[in-house]
């Protein structure tokens, strides 16, 4: 199917994406680690996961969803999946909020189910306490039993947040809301385009692993032609890579050095047809960009050996035709269900197994899987600057 050239054109990569590719092209890998080992009680220890649930879920900024998850103003969706109730919104002029899905009288929960909701206001089903989209306290019945209420100060408890490039940010502490990296990996989601694509499907997995288990999978290339033999894998081989870091997160691409020749780099369009850029977000998110369509991952850890991982596959616009939707759902079907859930998650869970009867007590990594090592590095420097 390919992007459409319309979203796509004039488009330019940063010059960090740039950089990457050129590194490619002139086939030069960038220095990495030798070999190199993590411990394994990383994944295994509950008073590890412990301390990072405190220094890093309940404390930095995070990835929530894909900005195509609530298209139009007047749109809601609740979110329970990171352990706190929340209610993302976007309000009549367009701006994104993160709120504790919570009544302000009585501590309800204010909106119930999962799915995305169109409303200009929510209502209280305990005593009908009525919000609007923004946040704002509209109405409660019989005011005249609250003559000391100042609605003003009854909007609903906002949590921090940031739009940019496609992706909704938030951040569960006021003193540690800090996006500034996620507004300068925005630059890079807004080359690709990703602000313009829509949502094709979303879907939740359990996964009975680790977090950093299901991170590690998208971290090396060491796994592909072989785990991902029967499905991407023919498509990939053990070729030039090259990758950065922003801050905590990595950018990693992959090209294919024989298409290269005369492609002009600083074109998104044509840059896109031959190198393929990933990135791989503290605390838990990937953003995949796939030839024509984009995957957003986001881990969601409960304990050390269960995450929960929501999958949104974002397209350049929406199908038209039969045609059109038999390809994305192939496409879905392949990614999502084949290649993630059947091979990466379930790695996942069989190393969890593993690991979990103490034979291994550190996992040895070789010279193509140095981002594991890296992004544990980023980690374990989280967890120092908690203390």
């Amino acid at each position: 199917m390919g992007v459409p050239s319309t979203l796509l054109d004039g488009r330019r990569p940063t010059d960090g994406m740039l950089a990457l590719a050129q590194d490619i092209a002139d086939n030069k890998e960038r220095d990495g680690l030798g070999q190199t080992s993590v411990p394994a009680d990383v994944y295994t220890d509950p008073d590890y996961w412990a301390r990072e649930k405190s220094a890093i879920y309940d404390r930095l900024p995070q990835i929530l969803c894909p900005s195509a998850l609530l298209p139009d103003a007047g749109m809601a969706v609740p979110h329970d999946a990171t352990g706190r109730p929340l209610l993302i919104t976007r309000d009549a002029a367009g701006k994104v909020h993160v709120f504790l899905n919570v009544c302000r009288h009585r501590g309800t929960r204010l909106v119930e189910g999962s799915e995305v909701k169109c409303a200009k206001k929510f209502v209280c089903p305990y005593h009908a306490w009525t919000y609007a989209v923004d946040g704002r306290l509209l109405a409660l019945p019989r005011p005249d039993t609250f003559p000391e209420l100042d609605k003003s100060e009854m909007g609903l408890v906002e949590l921090p947040s940031r739009e940019s490039g496609g992706v909704i940010w938030f951040c569960p502490k006021e003193e540690t809301a800090d996006f500034s990296l996620a507004d300068r990996l925005g630059e890079d989601f807004d080359a690709l385009g990703m602000g313009e694509h829509v949502l094709f499907r979303r879907k939740t997995h359990e996964v009975a692993g680790n977090w950093k288990l299901i991170m590690d999978a998208f971290l090396e290339s060491y796994h592909v032609t072989r785990l991902h033999a029967q499905t991407i894998g023919p498509f990939f081989k053990d070729g030039v890579t090259s990758g950065d870091m922003i801050g905590p997160h990595a950018r990693s691409a992959v090209g294919r050095l024989e298409e290269m020749e005369g492609v002009d780099l600083t074109d998104m369009a044509q840059l896109r047809r031959v190198v393929t850029f990933a990135y791989q977000l503290m605390p838990g998110a990937l953003v995949i960009p796939s030839p024509d369509y984009i995957n957003l991952m986001v881990m969601m850890p409960q304990a050390q050996n269960r995450t929960l991982v929501e999958d949104f596959m974002l397209i350049p616009e929406h199908p038209s035709t039969d045609k059109a939707r038999d390809h994305w759902e192939r496409s879905w079907a392949l990614l999502d269900g084949g290649v993630f859930a059947s091979e990466d998650f379930r790695a996942a869970e069989l190393g969890q197994q593993g690991l979990e009867t103490g034979a291994v007590p550190e996992l040895t990594l070789g010279t193509m899987e140095g981002g594991i090592r890296r992004y544990h590095e980023t980690v374990e420097e989280a967890l120092r600057a908690a203390n």
